[in-house]
């Protein structure tokens, strides 16, 4: 499975009800698991966790690979699955990339295990 067959959890909300109140069907089942999966590793939790502890809640790629103890590209690939799942937006500024939280994405995905 490749990293663009995700489905952005920003889509989520709009296709499942909250898995508590009623049983999920197997196409959304699937595509929630997808993107649970991106969250699935303990660097990418360690990346959302970085980010999110910024001032800004946004932080520079230069600014994340010493404190995670990866190499610059592994850092990268972590931070492309976490974009391309809808949890983290990026900006280009110069040479360097900047990761931003994406508003409610983490509040949908709670959103769906628990009931409302």
């Amino acid at each position: 499975m490749s990293v663009t067959e995700l489905l952005p959890i920003r889509d989520l909300q709009a296709c499942c009800a909250p898995i508590t109140r009623e049983p999920i069907n197997v196409v959304n089942a699937q595509s929630l698991a997808k993107s649970l999966k991106a969250l699935a590793d303990p660097a990418r939790i360690r990346l959302m966790s970085m980010v999110a502890a910024q001032a800004d809640a946004e932080a520079c790629v230069c600014d994340l690979t010493d404190p995670l103890g990866l190499s610059q590209p592994t850092v990268s690939h972590h931070l492309k699955v976490l974009v391309d799942a809808g949890y983290l937006s990026v900006s280009k500024r110069g040479t360097w990339h900047y990761y931003r939280l994406v508003p409610g994405a983490l509040d949908s995905v709670a959103t769906l295990l628990t009931t409302v």
